[in-house]
């Protein structure tokens, strides 16, 4: 007759299972203890029935699991250091640089610790094509297709299965969810990246992550953020280590060229000095230019103003959310020919343009903006320092 475990061994095999299955089955074991002896032992067998079919899907999520190599990057120097906080630490935050690969290499970082195979590793972006690219591009290093091991969750949209260990979303997705699954059992990480943003949607996710935590002890968090003022985020979180990522940093020139401050002529005078910008750069013969502008609508303006009167031999290159998928792609394809790429404020810091040796920055950018008058979010077109450019 075989011997029935006690309740610790029980409770150690439960915590082996999927995430989401966790709470259920520790709800069912205290039912069972309740019961009447005669019903225990059916109602066992089929408890266990279940915990271990869950156990075999976590072994298949480890199976399915793709090898892991690492670019050089420079936080492929710090990846020992990371892991062993994220070990030993149920929140960590991460100071990087812009272009030090803390977005794309975070997760990787996540599996090789057994992250990902009792629920999903949840990645946030604050935009919708951040959170595509960076799918796309962690998919791609680890050689698998979109959809299976690494997926992505939009509005609207999305690509995931049962075999999906790392998920990138949107801040506002991770939100929603959070109605139908306050704990998020789905996950047994989560990376808050881009945090340093401040939008609405990323503090109330840092003060849900507070109130949740302790009741989630498996759940691990790691917050992300590009600036050099990481304690406000380790001070909400009680003390959580920090660990600083730099970047690469390479000679920069800078040159100023003011345009006209008449508001009737400003929009008129941009798009000429953007013009002029890159014939100056194309004579230098610079390489490829990035262009950073407000919005979709004088991303058109600028790239019609280019097509009649932009140096011979440039392909211009929109970048904006409401872009297909595989006019996005074109962006991160490799290329012959010179490019001018015209973009919003999400290639300063959510996605890394290749190949990009020139910057023409024109000086304004939308900026979320909370309205006491209005109580809602809004996003003025307001001028930035010489400093921010």
């Amino acid at each position: 007759m075989p011997v029935t475990p006690t309740a610790n061994e029980i409770r150690a095999l439960i915590s082996q299972c999927l995430s989401r299955d966790q709470h259920t089955f520790y709800s069912q074991l205290k039912r069972i203890g309740s019961g009447k002896s005669a019903e225990k032992n059916g109602k066992l067998d089929a408890f266990f029935t279940r915990v271990e079919k869950s156990l075999k899907q976590v072994e298949q999520r480890k199976a399915g699991c793709p090898i892991i190599n690492y670019p050089d990057l420079p936080i492929s120097d710090k990846r020992d250091d990371i892991a062993a906080l994220i070990n030993q630490h149920q929140v960590v935050i991460l100071c990087g640089e812009t272009g030090s690969g803390k977005t794309t290499q975070l997760p990787k970082i996540c599996l090789e610790l057994g992250r990902g195979f009792k629920g999903q590793i949840g990645h946030t972006q604050p935009r919708r094509l951040a959170a595509i690219t960076v799918a796309q591009r962690i998919a791609d290093e680890l050689k698998t297709e979109l959809g299976q091991q690494v997926g992505y969750k939009i509005r609207f949209q999305g690509k995931e299965n049962d075999k999906t260990l790392v998920k990138l979303m949107t801040d506002g997705i991770l939100l929603a969810e959070i109605k139908s699954d306050p704990f998020l059992s789905q996950y047994d990480t989560l990376i808050l990246d881009e945090a340093h943003e401040r939008s609405l949607n990323i503090d109330f996710l840092l003060g849900y992550m507070k109130w949740l935590l302790p009741k989630r002890p498996d759940l691990k968090l790691i917050v992300t953020s590009a600036t050099i003022d990481p304690d406000r985020f380790s001070t909400h979180f009680n003390n959580a280590p920090v660990i600083n990522v730099s970047g690469r940093t390479y000679p920069v020139e800078m040159r100023y060229r003011p345009v006209g401050v008449d508001s009737e002529q400003n929009q008129q005078d941009m798009l000429q000095g953007i013009v002029n910008a890159a014939g100056e750069l194309h004579r230098d013969r610079a390489g490829d230019i990035l262009v950073f502008l407000s919005g979709e609508r004088e991303i058109r303006e600028a790239a019609e103003a280019l097509s009649k009167n932009h140096p011979k031999g440039y392909d211009i290159l929109p970048l904006y959310s409401r872009l297909s998928g595989k006019e996005q792609a074109q962006i991160f394809k490799p290329h012959k020919k010179l490019r001018i790429v015209l973009a919003t404020n999400v290639a300063e810091t959510s996605l890394t343009v290749p190949g990009i040796r020139c910057v023409i920055d024109t000086g304004v950018a939308r900026i979320s903006r909370f309205s006491q008058r209005s109580k809602i979010q809004q996003l003025p077109i307001e001028p930035i320092s010489q400093a921010s450019a």
